[in-house]
């Protein structure tokens, strides 16, 4: 179903010279997704645009499809409303965008941008493009079994190619810091980049004439005007760092000592670590991030290359291990105030209405068991009286609305655990598991570093809670107990790889089993089975 919306313009005694065909439209597409404020700005144009005497007309086809419905508005308007003998003149203005025949784009997340260049709606001889290289993650990148994400830096090559100038950022961050929406930003890029003949003071009367959250979106206005009067690469980096300059200075030693000890190449990766296990845990838990991967350091310097390719996979999947989803990490992040503005954002609540938030647990008594001391974890774990009225306790999930005192503060309190993690049943199995892990990566970079390489990236399947973590392990463990069979031989690194990418298939490990059965590898087959 296409929704149409139509500005209407009218003028008395419509005449169009054949002089005048030589002054065409100026047309401008926006893609954006619902929530965004996309139909807003093209209502900001719009004004804009007539308020300044020309004929403009906008459009609309909303997307019924993934990432809550991409819509694609479409804004023309006229140059002029007379021609050269003073008589009104009233275009024909398009109601879709031309491939080939836009002279803006304006894209409010990076996957639409790319699909505004493969359908041909940027040209390098007029298009003015302006995107924001923010993430909206796709289904397809969502339901991967491993890390399904697009890289984001053949869009970004591409586009640079493919307009006469592109601008862009994290346009999404500017909007948050100044507690307004995508839109007012992008609209601030667009008068920066000068591509409309209007001044900076026209474009902001038309947000004070809307008269709704005039202040913040002036001032979101102002951060994407001044990132377009910027070079491109200069202002994303700036945006790209906004999150890691707030916390830098509890970060400064770390840094620092990241700088010192090991190769700049793995600088990016390292930092980032840092900071994800500085928020899950504290910062010594950090800098026992940094202290196991010295000796992968001091490896890779003897036998990998200039890339540190060793040591920058390794330190990827090892800070993603040590901030295992535990009971206490789903807790805090269900009540951090960054959630519920979220929440409330997303489901656009009013300011004169009450959001509740409900929230479905259904912890098992394993995950009960692993949040607390190794010796009373062990215990609840055996079979017993204990464990068996802690089971029938935990068979029924329960709702909890943090929005009430009762449920915040309960949440709270698991999430306070923080500082007991150390001493918990799961964190003690966890480490225990990467220690071995790290071994085999130690074991082996020596003798085989494409194969210490590939045990590496066998810890992407080690992720999430409950039964999708257990079927990862199993897996992981079924591949580690092959080891001793592949290392030293010629095909240990294809074998490997190909029973990780076999094991990321699926969840059941139906193809994992089906390699092994086709290796005739019976032991190995009858041990996936057996899960």
């Amino acid at each position: 179903m296409h929704e149409t919306k139509f500005t209407e313009v009218s003028f008395a005694k419509p005449v169009v010279k054949p002089a005048d065909t030589k002054i065409r439209p100026i047309g401008i597409a926006i893609l954006a997704m619902g929530g965004e404020g996309g139909g807003v700005l093209a209502d900001w144009i719009v004004d804009l645009a007539e308020h300044e005497g020309y004929p403009a007309q906008s459009t609309s086809v909303p997307g019924v499809a993934q990432r809550t419905g991409t819509t694609v508005y479409y804004v023309e308007f006229f140059p002029q409303a007379a021609d050269a003998h003073g008589h009104s003149v009233v275009p024909v203005l398009s109601l879709m965008p031309v491939p080939g025949d836009v002279d803006i784009v304006i894209a409010s997340e990076l996957m639409e941008m790319g699909r505004a260049v493969q359908r041909g709606l940027v040209t390098s001889d007029k298009t003015t493009l302006i995107a924001s290289t923010n993430r909206v993650y796709s289904m397809t990148e969502k339901s991967s079994m491993g890390d399904g994400r697009v890289d984001p830096k053949p869009f970004i090559e591409a586009a640079r190619a493919a307009a006469t100038r592109f601008v862009f950022g994290d346009f999404a961050v500017l909007a948050e810091k100044s507690g307004s929406v995508i839109s007012a930003a992008l609209f601030g890029a667009l008068a920066g980049t000068g591509a409309l003949p209007f001044s900076r003071e026209k474009f902001e009367l038309a947000i004070r004439r809307a008269g709704v959250g005039v202040d913040s979106s002036l001032k979101a206005f102002n951060a994407g005007f001044e990132l377009a009067q910027k070079d491109p690469v200069d202002g994303t980096a700036a945006i790209r760092t906004a999150a890691v300059e707030r916390t830098q200075s509890l970060l400064k030693a770390l840094d620092a000592r990241i700088a010192a000890e090991f190769p700049s190449v793995a600088a990016t990766v390292l930092k980032a670590g840092v900071r994800r296990l500085a928020d899950y845990q504290n910062l010594g838990y950090a800098e026992l991030y940094l202290k196991r991967l010295a000796s992968i350091r001091d490896l890779d310097r003897r036998y990998g290359e200039s890339d540190a390719r060793l040591l920058v996979e390794t330190a990827r999947y090892l800070a993603l291990w040590m901030s295992y989803e535990d009971t206490v990490r789903v807790a805090d992040l269900k009540i951090r105030a960054t959630r519920f503005q979220r929440v409330n954002k997303e489901v656009k609540a009013k300011s004169d209405q009450v959001l509740h938030i409900n929230e479905y647990f259904h912890p098992r008594i394993d995950e009960i068991a692993d949040t607390l001391p190794v010796w009373l974890g062990k215990f609840l774990m055996r079979p017993g009286r204990v464990h068996n009225l802690l089971e029938r306790m935990t068979s029924k999930g329960r709702v909890v609305r943090t929005t009430s005192l009762s449920g915040f503060l309960l949440l709270y309190v698991v999430a306070s655990l923080r500082s007991w993690r150390p001493k918990s049943l799961r964190y003690q199995r966890e480490h225990a598991e990467m220690n071995n892990w790290l071994a085999h990566i130690e074991r082996h970079a020596g003798s085989q570093y494409a194969l210490a390489l590939e045990i590496a990236e066998c810890q992407r399947l080690v992720k999430g809670y409950g039964d999708t973590h257990a079927r990862g392990m199993r897996n992981f463990k079924l591949i580690e107990g092959l080891l001793p069979r592949l290392a030293g031989k010629e095909e240990g690194v294809s074998r490997i790889r190909q029973l990780r990418e076999a094991a990321l298939k699926d969840e059941e490990g139906m193809q994992l089993a089906a390699l092994l059965r086709d290796w005739n590898w019976s032991n190995a087959t009858a041990a996936a089975s057996a899960h």
